[in-house]
């Protein structure tokens, strides 16, 4: 696992990333300072224009603060709400470490920082 810090208005988050083809592509972009967009009131949402490897991709459902990458519109995702929806192409690529996540809610799109913690 990847220890990863996350900052967004002022407030910091910790957050294991799974080793995979997907996780080491973005890491290898660190520091990375994406434009999240809030959508479907579950998840935050950036879409790179150039796919990512995702060799591990699956049909599953989700947990609450799950980090995954949807393949097909290249879409980096942190789900904060849970809807219990299934959802194909999926890569996970980590969880935030604890905290309450329903913060998220009520954020529009919000500009967030990825690190490595080394």
């Amino acid at each position: 696992m990847k220890k990863i810090k996350i900052t967004m208005q002022n407030q910091t988050f910790t957050a294991n990333f799974e080793e995979n083809a997907t996780t080491e592509s973005l890491i290898a972009q660190m520091p990375l300072e994406l434009p999240m967009l809030n959508l479907y009131s579950r998840e935050l949402t950036y879409r790179f224009k150039q796919a990512l490897p995702a060799n591990e991709t699956q049909t599953s459902g989700y947990a609450t603060g799950d980090i995954a990458y949807w393949t097909p519109r290249h879409s980096f995702v942190i789900f904060y709400k849970q809807t219990g929806e299934i959802i194909s192409d999926l890569q996970k690529v980590g969880h935030i470490n604890g905290g309450d996540l329903k913060q998220f809610r009520s954020l529009g799109n919000v500009s967030m920082k990825f690190e490595e913690i080394k």
